[in-house]
């Protein structure tokens, strides 16, 4: 299943900026797997539809997203793209974060290895 991803290059490069917003677009590039060209091009096409603030700052670009804007689908449009972004950004720490949940320790049975013999 490696030939599709559930969110597009735009999203990915939106969650990019969100997690870093002084990342450079080469390091946008190599995260989202695209050529620095594209995360260009995204980048535009995010500043130019208001979603992304670009700054300059000296000789290196900040980033502000603007996240109270409503997506512009007619699924998913009566949410903000901060709301999507905050989702986004909460899943991959809170998967990082915490370990899968396998009850309170009370509730779990000891886990038993069998020993492996040293036989020949």
């Amino acid at each position: 299943m490696a030939g599709w991803s559930f969110l597009t290059n735009h999203a990915r490069v939106l969650v990019c900026i969100a997690n870093d917003p002084g990342v450079r677009l080469r390091d946008v590039a190599a995260k989202v797997g695209i050529t620095e060209r594209s995360a260009f091009s995204i980048v535009t096409d995010l500043v130019q539809a208001g979603y992304v603030i670009k700054d300059k700052q000296g000789r290196r670009n900040r980033y502000r997203i603007q996240g109270d804007l409503r997506l512009p689908e007619a699924v998913g449009g009566e949410r903000t793209i901060g709301e999507i972004v905050a989702l986004l950004i909460d899943t991959q720490g809170a998967r990082a974060a915490r370990p899968p949940d396998r009850g309170t320790a009370s509730q779990r049975k000891p886990v038993t290895r069998a020993r492996r013999s040293s036989g020949s």
